[in-house]
C-alpha cells in the first residue's frame, strides 16, 4: 500500500532563490503540484492571476482568514500572503506530491496544523551572496530592501527549526535534492 505523499514546504530568506529552484524543478517534473498563494500585493510585471498568485483584495483576504480557508498566512513587507487549504488537501489525497514555497511564518503555521509536513530550509551560500541578490533585483525601493535584509537575518536564524537544509549553490543541484526528498525521481 503506498502511503499518501507528505506535504513538502520550501522556505528560507527572501532572495535566496526559492522561486528559481521551484521553476527549474517544475520544468523537469511538472507532476509536482505547487500551491498557488493568495496575496494582497499587486502583480509584478509578467505575473498572472491564478498562475503565480491569486491576487485578492484586503476584504477578500480577511474572509479567507476568518473562514479558516488558509493553511497558513503571513504578512510580509506590508502585504498578506496565504495558502488555500482545500486545494492542498485535495492534491495530497489524490496521491500527488505537493510543494509549498512560503516564508518562515507560514512554515511555522504549517508545522502546527500539519505536523507530518516535511520542512525544507533553503539557505544562501553566504550572507554576502544573499545581500547581492536582494539588492540586485532593482525592483524595490531602498527602504523595502532594508526591511528585507533585516527580515533575512531573522529568517536565517530559524534554520534549526527545519527538518532539512539545502544550500543554494546550484539551482540544478538543489532542485534534484528537493525532488529526492519528495520521492519524485
Amino acid at each position: 500500500m503506498s502511503e499518501r505523499p507528505r506535504l513538502t514546504v520550501l522556505s528560507g530568506p527572501s532572495g535566496v532563490g526559492k522561486s528559481t529552484v521551484v521553476a527549474h524543478m517544475r520544468k523537469e517534473h511538472p507532476e509536482v503540484w505547487l500551491s498557488v498563494s493568495a496575496t494582497t500585493r499587486g502583480p509584478r510585471p509578467g505575473e498572472k492571476h491564478g498562475v503565480h498568485y491569486f491576487f485578492v483584495t484586503d476584504e477578500e483576504m480577511d474572509k479567507l482568514i476568518a473562514n479558516g480557508e488558509l493553511l497558513e498566512w503571513a504578512e510580509f513587507a506590508g502585504n498578506r500572503y496565504g495558502t488555500p487549504r482545500d486545494a492542498v488537501l485535495q492534491r495530497l489525497e489524490a496521491g500527488e506530491p505537493v510543494l509549498l514555497e512560503i516564508d518562515l511564518q507560514g512554515a511555522r503555521q504549517v508545522r502546527e496544523s500539519m505536523a507530518e509536513a516535511q520542512l525544507v530550509f533553503l539557505a544562501p551560500p553566504s550572507w554576502e551572496e544573499l545581500v547581492r541578490r536582494l539588492t540586485g533585483r532593482g525592483t524595490e525601493p531602498p527602504e523595502v530592501i532594508e526591511r528585507r535584509l533585516e527580515a533575512a537575518k531573522i529568517e536565517l536564524a530559524a534554520e534549526p527549526e527545519f527538518d532539512v537544509t539545502l544550500v543554494n549553490t546550484s539551482v540544478e543541484d538543489v532542485a534534484r535534492e528537493l525532488l529526492a526528498l519528495m520521492d519524485v525521481v
